[in-house]
């Protein structure tokens, strides 16, 4: 029994030993591979997002996170998933990198990660599902992910930290996207053709980042009022 758990604890430090750097292995791939001229380079992207969302859910679970606990998550990605589809009359208005942000703050980096990611996911059963979900999954649980890791050392009380993180998140998102765009679908890839694409969602992305900041304004304060309490209270 206890060699058992040895294992587990072992396997759980390794889990969250590598989620930061499973983090990082997507741009860095996208970067490498494309600089290199590997022809598989979407593919291959694709791969690294897909390994490194299926660690950090992997983690996210060995953790053993209690149902109280899996309850807020859930939850708040149901939230996120059904403000996207609320929301989408309006271009690039979306609620869910600001969900995120509060989940991560509230409930930890991985709950930040598992939210985005699950916004997305669910939500792509109303807009689609396709090539573009592992990527959108990899780019709104970063943006959790961030929000939790600057929640844990106290930067989000500041509100030039959270809001300027808003703002930026939606950049690091339609960044994310565009190389999915790029790597997948331009050829030949070359840096104006690069350049293009980033300057064509650029509009875009600052819609989506003005949106984060006002939705953040708008449920900070109560929401994350809200979800601490439920922290203190069941002791998550």
């Amino acid at each position: 029994m206890r060699t058992g758990q040895t294992r587990g604890v072992a396997g759980r430090r390794l889990l969250a030993a590598l989620e930061v750097p499973a983090l990082v292995a997507v741009p860095a791939a996208m970067v490498a591979l494309a600089l290199a001229g590997v022809r598989a380079t979407a593919g291959l992207t694709l791969a690294v997002a897909l390994l490194a969302v299926g660690l950090l859910l992997a983690s996210f679970e060995a953790s053993r996170p209690a149902l109280r606990q899996l309850m807020p998550t859930a939850v708040l990605a149901a939230v996120a998933a059904v403000g996207r589809a609320l929301f989408a009359p309006l271009p690039d208005v979306k609620p869910v990198s600001a969900v995120a942000i509060v989940a991560g703050a509230a409930l930890g980096r991985r709950s930040g990660f598992v939210v985005g990611a699950l916004a997305a996911l669910l939500s792509n059963f109303v807009f689609g599902q396709g090539p573009w979900t592992p990527w959108q999954m990899y780019a709104w649980g970063l943006v959790g992910y961030v929000g939790g890791a600057l929640a844990e050392h106290g930067a989000l009380g500041r509100p030039a930290v959270l809001y300027g993180w808003g703002f930026a998140s939606a950049l690091v998102y339609g960044l994310i996207l565009n190389g999915y765009h790029v790597l997948g679908y331009v050829q030949p890839l070359t840096w104006p053709a690069v350049l293009a694409a980033c300057a064509a969602s650029l509009p875009l992305d600052v819609t989506h980042g003005a949106a984060t900041v006002a939705f953040l304004a708008a449920i900070w304060v109560p929401w994350g009022r809200a979800i601490r309490r439920v922290v203190a209270k069941y002791d998550l």
